[in-house]
């Protein structure tokens, strides 16, 4: 949460004589105009509890508070909404995610220029808190599952994002300053403090609401399913809140009026330089010591200069994006990756999304370790730990932190079901039939493709990859069940996984075939499906909001996502009769099938079969690569910031945040792009696995299409 860490210094005004040390970067700034008195109320400003805090600082510290609480909010479960709610896949979650974010660090630009050509700061966060709350209403609704289809849902989200990132960016550059604007000049030492706790209630906003969130997605069921409309609605209403708290501080406010935006200043510059160099290239033209030389002829010495030292400066910006690049993943590949990791710590449940409470949870650990012990500990060592260094060895432990990540992934992948490649399918078998029945695939050509006998109430004990002629083919299967000896042909698709599910038909046998989808259990979390081989529909309440029901004589029903625990009686219910199910302990992150079946002295039971493994491999495996990048951060963040701010002009402060800022949005961009191409650079080829015609595993089953499922 360090890219807020501009917040944590004043923004005066650039061209002030008597620039103090606090004056970090605000993109509110001026041009070289006389500067305006500010409009002071008629009475001295209330103070909190009778010290030098003026009491309208207390509305901007908890209107930030809940706006962060609104933005990491909502940004935490965002991942996984477009993955699972959505059903896209992993590269464009991660693509539309880095643009979302980026898009919120190009909006400050526009932001600063409203409030300081135009309306303000004050007006300017109203205005635009407006907009965000706005984008929080849409979002939210475009997470209804009762609200139209997926187009409907995905222009709503898109439409929602859009206004998010314009009212957070938007007001990005103006709180912070305009919390600095309340104090007076002889308070430059409250001031200073006051940006301490006004970080600190970003990083609070953030670390709380990054593991409310998750639980409000995952714990909470709507419409069935994981309530994304709730945990979006929560973070919507916080925007709300710091709204009405900063609104309700207008009357005692210090509100300096808009002075020019000295960003524009140095644009117009560097673009009138390089415009009159072009001009003037011809050899009888003396040249000039600098290229902004050329920019003399209608921009002041000084401000000339102070772009020349700014340029200097944005020099060790270069390597920035690529940072950010780094950083910003936790919310799309980390989140993703912890997916498919057990969350099971034993004292609770860890969600996949809820990882990224570390961050701002170490930051505030990491900030004070670092200024009060470690740097302490090198200085008495006699080791020079310049700025530079300092960013050095930041850079190095990101760099360290996704060399563990791809460590982390690499072993997930050896855990993790191939996936049928071109021309491949992956068939298991299920026999449900009274007696043993024996299985043979044929081919085109009457060739034996795969045979297998299977006992009663027993499936094959892995998934047969089946290769193809073309991209659909028909499988011809020979049944033998007691002496009967029956042929039937079905039809098949590439790139897909099947399971053939043997049925008694009085004295004959029949079979029909059930397509799976290969995705991954959902979140992480338990899924399970059934067959119901009793002549009457069953109605199963998995748990007080899950409800399905199985249709009679083998009915399949669609995959269930549930949490990992203990069930021990299952509800269900047919139309003469209640009974109670035995479903045993559900593992994190695995799949199953419960197979319903009549047993005349007692009640149904249920035949429990796992389709994929659980998740094996523990989330906390995720802790070092978050200790490492976060401590990247602070080496490389804070010290970047304060070294440019120690070399830079006091007149360029402000268009150092608006380059740091834009280096954010760079970073996302990267990532954007990275995530587009990569989906471009696997050729079917190389995903196929090993040639192999029995898979040693137990495949990845989810979703089964059936028209027997009523939910």
């Amino acid at each position: 949460m360090l890219e807020e860490r501009e917040t944590k210094e004043p923004a005066m005004n650039p061209f002030q004589k008597n620039e103090s040390k606090e004056t970090l970067f605000s993109p509110v700034s001026t041009e070289e105009v006389p500067p305006q008195p500010l409009s002071l109320p008629k009475k001295p400003p209330p103070k909190i509890c009778g010290s030098n805090y003026p009491l309208s600082i207390a509305f901007i510290v908890v209107n930030e508070f809940c706006e962060r609480f609104s933005y990491y909010g909502m940004k935490a479960v965002l991942t996984l909404y477009f993955l699972y709610f959505l059903h896209w896949n992993e590269d464009t979650s991660t693509s539309i995610y880095h643009a979302f974010s980026s898009l919120c660090y190009f909006t400050p630009i526009l932001g600063a220029a409203i409030a300081d050509s135009w309306l303000g700061k004050f007006k300017t966060i109203i205005y635009l808190s407006l907009v965000y709350v706005l984008g929080h209403v849409v979002k939210s609704l475009g997470a209804l599952p009762i609200l139209g289809g997926q187009m409907v849902h995905t222009v709503l989200s898109l439409v929602g994002l859009s206004l998010i990132a314009l009212g957070t960016g938007g007001i990005k550059p103006c709180v912070a300053a305009f919390g600095g604007d309340q104090f007076e000049e002889k308070h430059a030492e409250e001031r200073t403090r006051y940006f301490s706790v006004f970080y600190l209630s970003i990083n609070a906003g953030s670390l709380i609401s990054t593991f409310i969130t998750p639980m409000l997605r995952g714990d909470v069921q709507c419409f069935g399913e994981d309530c994304y409309a709730l945990a979006f609605g929560v973070p919507g209403l916080l925007m709300v809140i710091a709204l009405v708290v900063f609104a309700m501080g207008s009357k005692i406010y210090r509100k300096p009026p808009p002075e020019g935006n000295i960003v524009s200043q140095v644009v117009k510059c560097i673009w009138f330089a390089i415009s009159n160099r072009f001009n003037n290239r011809s050899g009888d033209i003396p040249k000039r010591q600098h290229w902004l030389d050329w920019a003399a002829e209608k921009y002041p010495k000084q401000l000339i200069m102070d772009v020349k030292a700014l340029t200097r400066v944005l020099f060790l910006y270069i390597p920035l994006p690529m940072f950010w690049a780094l950083l910003d993943q936790q919310g799309s590949r980390w989140t993703l990756q912890a997916t498919r990791m057990n969350g099971n710590l034993g004292v609770f449940v860890l969600q996949p999304d809820q990882m990224q409470v570390l961050n701002p949870l170490l930051v505030l650990i990491f900030i004070p370790l670092f200024d009060l012990v470690i740097y302490r500990l090198v200085s008495k060592c006699g080791i020079n730990f310049s700025s530079l260094r300092k960013m050095a060895v930041g850079m190095i432990l990101a760099s360290l932190a996704f060399a563990v990540a791809a460590a982390v992934e690499l072993k997930i992948n050896r855990m993790t079901p191939p996936q049928p490649g071109p021309q491949e399918i992956f068939l298991q078998v299920l026999n449900l039939a009274d007696d043993e029945v024996k299985v043979t695939v044929l081919g085109d050509e009457n060739n034996t493709l795969l045979e297998e006998s299977l006992r009663s109430f027993q499936k094959m004990p892995h998934y047969a990859q089946l290769h193809l002629k073309t991209k659909s083919q028909d499988f011809h299967f020979y049944l033998k069940y007691h002496n009967l000896s029956v042929y039937t042909k079905h039809s098949v698709e590439e790139k897909n996984w099947y399971s053939l599910i043997l049925r008694e038909d009085g004295k004959n046998i029949s079979s029909m075939m059930v397509k799976d989808e290969e995705n991954k259990t959902a979140n992480g979390m338990t899924t399970v499906r059934f067959i119901n081989t009793l002549h009457k529909e069953v109605n199963i309440s998995l748990t007080t909001d899950i409800f399905l029901s199985v249709g009679e004589d083998y009915g399949v029903s669609a995959y269930i996502t549930v949490q990992s625990g203990e069930y021990a009686a299952v509800h269900c219910r047919t139309e003469d009769k209640d009974f109670l199910l035995n479903m045993g302990l559900l593992d994190f992150g695995a799949t199953y099938l419960f197979v319903i079946t009549n047993n005349t002295s007692q009640d149904p039971q249920a035949w429990k079969m796992k389709d994929t493994p659980a998740n094996k491999l523990s989330i906390a495996w995720q802790l070092p690569q978050y200790a490492l990048v976060t401590a990247g951060e602070v080496m490389f963040s804070v010290t970047g910031l304060e070294f440019s701010y120690s070399q830079a002009p006091s007149s360029m402060k402000s268009v150092l945040q608006a380059a740091w800022l834009l280096t954010v949005a760079v970073g996302n961009i990267i990532v954007l792009v990275v995530a587009q191409f990569s989906g471009l650079v696997q050729p079917e080829d190389l995903q196929k696995p090993a040639d192999k015609q029995i898979l040693h595993t137990q495949g990845n089953v989810i979703n089964l299409e059936t028209k027997k499922t009523k939910l």
